[in-house]
C-alpha cells in the first residue's frame, strides 16, 4: 500500500522533471538556430556589399581559359644587367648572297649496271668448284666450275659427225658437200647458243674428240657477291651459280626531303663524305633523282656516281653528301638564332630607339647552317636579338599574361605599399562588429608591473545558452 502512494507521489514530479527538460532542451534548439541564421545573414550582407564593388564589364569581359601564348606577345624593356644576365645578344639585318647546302645520310652501294649473273643453258652437274666463297674477286676468263652434261656431250659428238661427213663428201657430188656443210653449220651454232666458247667448239671439230666436262669461265671481272652451288650439285638451265659486280665504280645514295626539292637536280656536283675515310671528301655528281615521292618519309631517293679504281670504297659504307647550291643575288637575311618559330608564325624581337625589344612578325626564306633569309618584316640595318629570343619571349608573354589579370576581381597586381604607410580604410560594409551579437573583443589596457590584467569583454549571454565565463 505504501508502494502504492509512493509511486502515486511520484508520478507527478516526474512528469514536471521531463517537461522542464523538454522545454530547456526547446529553447537551446531555437537560440542556436536563431545564432546560425544570424550569422548566415551576416555573411550574406558582407559578400553580396563586396561584390557590388566590382565592375560588372571587368569580371563580365574576362576570358578565365584564356592564356598568354607567342600571338599575345608585348613590347619588353630589359635593363642593361637583365640582358647580360639571361644573355640576351644583338645583331644587324645585312643584305648579301646565301648558299644554302642541302645534307643527307646516304650509304655506299652497288652499281646495279655492273652486276651480272653466272648460270647455265642446260642441265647438268658440278663436277669441281674452282670459286668455292662469295667475296672473291675474279677476272675475266678464270675457271669457276667444270660441269658434266648429257646434252652437251651429245651436242659435241654431232659436232664430230658432222664434220668428219662434211670433209668425206668435200670435192665430190655438189648438193651433197653443201648438205654436209649446212650440218656443220648448225651443229657448231647449237654448241655457241649454249655459250660454250668458240675456241672449244673449234677444238672438238678439229681434234674430233668430246670432252665429257666443260670449263664455265667467268664472262667479266668482278667480286663474287652472292655464291648459289656447291660441288656435286644438280643444275638445271636458267639457275643462276654466281653473282659478280664490279665495283669499280659504286653508287652513294641518299633521301632528300620534299622541301630540298628545288635545290637539287640532275649532274648537279656533291662533296661525299665518308665515316670511314675521314678528312677524305670525294667529288660526284648526280646521276639519278626518283620520280616519285614516298608517302611515309616525304623524301626522294638521290644517287651520286663515284669512282672506286682503288677499291677503297666498300658497298655498306655510311657517307653524307653535301648539294652545293646556287643562292639567291642580295636578300636580306639576320642569324639562325634570331627568329622563333611558334609553329603559325615566325617571330624576331626588334630593338626600338627607346631601347623596347619589339616583337615583329616576319616571312622567312631559304636558310643555311647559321643564316635565315627575310622575304618581308625587316628593314637593312635594323638591330635584333640574337641570343636568348625564347627567353625574351618568355618575358614578354609574362606581361602579357599578368596585364590581362589586372582587371579580375580580387587580383590587385600592384606593388605592395612600403612599410609604415597608413593602412586602406576598411569597407563598412565588412565591418562585423554592428553585427548583432558579434562583440569583438577590444585589446587589453597595459598594466604595471605584477598587476593581473582586466579581463576581456565577452559575448553577452544568449537565451538557452550556457556560458562559462570562468
Amino acid at each position: 500500500m505504501r508502494d502504492e502512494q509512493q509511486g502515486t507521489s511520484k508520478g507527478p514530479s516526474d512528469a514536471s522533471m521531463f517537461g522542464a527538460r523538454t522545454t530547456s532542451a526547446s529553447g537551446r534548439l531555437r537560440a542556436v538556430g536563431l545564432g546560425i541564421v544570424v550569422i548566415g545573414g551576416a555573411v550574406a550582407v558582407a559578400i553580396y556589399a563586396s561584390r557590388g564593388k566590382a565592375p560588372a564589364t571587368d569580371a563580365a569581359g574576362h576570358n578565365h581559359g584564356a592564356t598568354a601564348t607567342a600571338d599575345a606577345a608585348q613590347p619588353v624593356m630589359l635593363t642593361a644587367e637583365q640582358a647580360r644576365r639571361i644573355g640576351v645578344t644583338y645583331a644587324t639585318v645585312e643584305r648579301g648572297m646565301l648558299n644554302p647546302e642541302v645534307r643527307t645520310v646516304a650509304q655506299v652501294t652497288f652499281d646495279e649496271t655492273r652486276v651480272r649473273s653466272v648460270s647455265l643453258k642446260f642441265d647438268g652437274w658440278i663436277d669441281r668448284l674452282y670459286v668455292d666463297f662469295t667475296g672473291r674477286e675474279v677476272q675475266a676468263g678464270e675457271p669457276l666450275v667444270s660441269t658434266y652434261a648429257p646434252m652437251l656431250l651429245s651436242a659435241e659428238e654431232e659436232l664430230v659427225i658432222a664434220a668428219r661427213l662434211a670433209r668425206d663428201v668435200a670435192g665430190t657430188d655438189a648438193p651433197a658437200a653443201a648438205n654436209a656443210q649446212s650440218l656443220l653449220r648448225s651443229a657448231r651454232q647449237r654448241l655457241l647458243n649454249w655459250d660454250v666458247p668458240s675456241a672449244e667448239v673449234d677444238r672438238v671439230e678439229r681434234t674430233g674428240e668430246a670432252q665429257k666436262s666443260l670449263m664455265i669461265r667467268a664472262p667479266y671481272s668482278g667480286v663474287v657477291v652472292d655464291k648459289f652451288v656447291v660441288q656435286g650439285q644438280r643444275v638445271m638451265a636458267g639457275d643462276a651459280l654466281f653473282r659478280l659486280a664490279d665495283l669499280s665504280v659504286v653508287w652513294v645514295e641518299g633521301e632528300v626531303f620534299e622541301q630540298d626539292l628545288p635545290s637539287v637536280r640532275m649532274g648537279q656536283s656533291v662533296d661525299v663524305e665518308l665515316q670511314a675515310l675521314p678528312g677524305n671528301v670525294r667529288q660526284g655528281r648526280i646521276v639519278f633523282l626518283q620520280p616519285t615521292v614516298s608517302s611515309e618519309t616525304r623524301t626522294v631517293r638521290v644517287r651520286v656516281e663515284l669512282d672506286n679504281q682503288n677499291r677503297v670504297l666498300k658497298p655498306g659504307m655510311y657517307a653524307t653528301i653535301r648539294i652545293r647550291t646556287t643562292g639567291r643575288a642580295q636578300v636580306l637575311h639576320v642569324p639562325r638564332s634570331a627568329v622563333l618559330s611558334t609553329g603559325r608564325r615566325d617571330l624576331v624581337f626588334v630593338q626600338r630607339a627607346d631601347g623596347v625589344l619589339e616583337p615583329r612578325d616576319i616571312v622567312r626564306g631559304i636558310a643555311t647552317d647559321d643564316r635565315v633569309e627575310v622575304k618581308s618584316g625587316l628593314r637593312m640595318g635594323e638591330i635584333v636579338v640574337a641570343s636568348a629570343t625564347f627567353l625574351v619571349d618568355a618575358e614578354s608573354n609574362l606581361g602579357s599574361m599578368l596585364g590581362g589579370m589586372a582587371g579580375m576581381p580580387g587580383m590587385d597586381i600592384a606593388a605592395p605599399a612600403p612599410k609604415g604607410d597608413t593602412a586602406a580604410p576598411m569597407d563598412p560594409a565588412m565591418d562585423h562588429s554592428k553585427m548583432p551579437g558579434m562583440v569583438m573583443p577590444t585589446s587589453p589596457p597595459e598594466t604595471k608591473k605584477g598587476q593581473k590584467p582586466a579581463k576581456p569583454d565577452t559575448m553577452p549571454p544568449m537565451a538557452g545558452m550556457k556560458h562559462n565565463n570562468g
